[in-house]
C-alpha cells in the first residue's frame, strides 16, 4: 500500500472511529429515520455542492441509474437504516464491534464474487479479527434470551453483512467511476426513500431541529462523517484489495470502544481488551500478505494495487 492509502485509511479511521458515541447521542434527541434520512441527505448535498465547485458532471447517464438505485438501496435501507434503528438498543462501542464483522463477511464474498483468493495468510488474519469479536461479545454470548438489545445486536450484524454486500457491488460496477458523484447518488436514492417513510411516521419537534448544539452534531456527522468518509472509503476500495482495505479499518470499532469509554462512559471490560488486541493482531497477518506478494503482483500486472 502507498502512503495516499495508508494516509487515507489512517484518517478515515479516525473519523469513524469518533462518530459512533455522537450518532448515539444523536439517536437520543432526533426521531431515528428522520435523523438518519436528514444526515443522508445532507452529506449528498454537500458532495454535489462540491462536485459543481470541481466543474465535475453530477447527474449519471441513462444506464447507471439502476445499478446506483440498487447500491444506494444497499447502503441506505440494509447498512444505515438497520443500523441506525438497532444503535438505539445498543452502546455505541458495541455497534462499531458488531458492524465489524463486515470484513469476515467481505473475506468471503470477494472470493466468490471478485476472485480476490482467501489466502493463507488472509484467513489467519480473519480468523484472529473473529476470535476478537467473540472475545469481545462473549458476556452477551453466554447468557443469551432474546430482548431488544440482542435484536438489536443481530441486526447490527446484518448490517455489517449488507456493508461487505455494497463494497462488492462497488468494487466490481463502479470501479473506475467518479468517487464523489458514485457517493452523492448512493446517499441521496436511498436517503430520500427513508425520508418518504419517516415523515409518514415520525413526529417532527421543530425546538430539536432547531437547537444549536444538535444542528452542529448533525451537520458534523452528515459532512464529515459520512459524506466525506464515504467518498474516502470508495476511493480506497478502488486502489487495494477488498479484503485489504475492510481489515484494515477493523481499528474503528477499537476506537469507538475508547471514544465510548472516555466521552460516554461506556464499559471498557477485559474481554474488550483482549478482543481489541485480536483485531488488531488480525490487521497485523493480513496486511503482512501484501508485503510479501508485492513483487508477484507487480510482476503478474495487477491493475488493484
Amino acid at each position: 500500500m502507498n502512503i495516499r492509502v495508508v494516509s487515507a485509511i489512517a484518517l478515515l479511521c479516525l473519523v469513524w472511529g469518533s462518530l459512533w458515541g455522537l450518532v448515539k447521542h444523536s439517536l437520543q434527541v432526533f426521531p431515528p429515520f428522520l435523523f438518519i434520512s436528514t444526515r443522508l441527505i445532507l452529506a449528498a448535498l454537500t458532495l454535489m455542492i462540491m462536485q459543481r465547485i470541481l466543474k465535475k458532471s453530477i447527474l449519471p447517464e441513462r444506464k447507471e441509474w439502476k445499478p446506483l438505485m440498487i447500491l444506494s438501496l444497499l447502503i441506505c435501507l440494509g447498512f444505515y437504516a438497520t443500523q441506525t434503528f438497532a444503535m438505539q438498543f445498543v452502546d455505541s462501542g458495541l455497534s462499531a464491534v458488531l458492524v465489524f464483522t463486515m470484513p469476515i463477511f467481505i473475506g468471503v464474498l470477494a472470493h466468490y464474487f471478485l476472485n480476490e483468493h482467501l489466502t493463507i495468510q488472509k484467513g489467519a488474519g480473519l480468523i484472529l479479527g473473529t476470535l476478537g469479536l467473540i472475545a469481545i461479545l462473549w458476556p452477551q454470548l453466554q447468557h443469551i434470551h432474546m430482548n431488544m438489545s440482542l435484536f438489536g445486536q443481530i441486526l447490527l450484524i446484518g448490517s455489517g453483512f449488507f456493508w461487505a454486500l455494497s463494497t462488492i457491488y462497488i468494487k466490481k460496477n463502479f470501479a473506475t467511476y467518479d468517487k464523489i458523484k458514485l457517493t452523492i447518488w448512493q446517499l441521496l436514492l436511498g436517503g430520500i426513500v427513508i425520508l418518504v417513510g419517516a415523515l409518514a411516521f415520525e413526529p417532527i419537534e421543530m425546538q430539536v431541529w432547531l437547537n444549536p448544539l444538535n444542528e452542529s452534531a448533525l451537520f458534523y456527522i452528515a459532512v464529515v462523517g459520512t459524506g466525506f468518509a464515504f467518498v474516502l472509503w470508495n476511493w480506497i476500495v478502488s486502489q487495494v484489495d477488498t479484503f485489504v482495505a475492510s481489515i484494515s479499518i477493523m481499528c474503528i470499532p477499537i476506537l469507538s470502544l475508547f471514544f465510548g469509554s472516555l466521552l460516554w462512559h461506556e464499559p471498557l471490560t477485559f474481554n474488550i481488551l483482549l478482543g481489541a488486541a485480536l483485531i488488531c493482531l488480525g490487521i497485523v497477518m493480513s496486511s503482512l500478505k501484501v508485503k510479501k506478494t508485492k513483487d508477484r503482483l507487480a510482476y503478474s500486472g495487477d491493475h488493484s494495487h
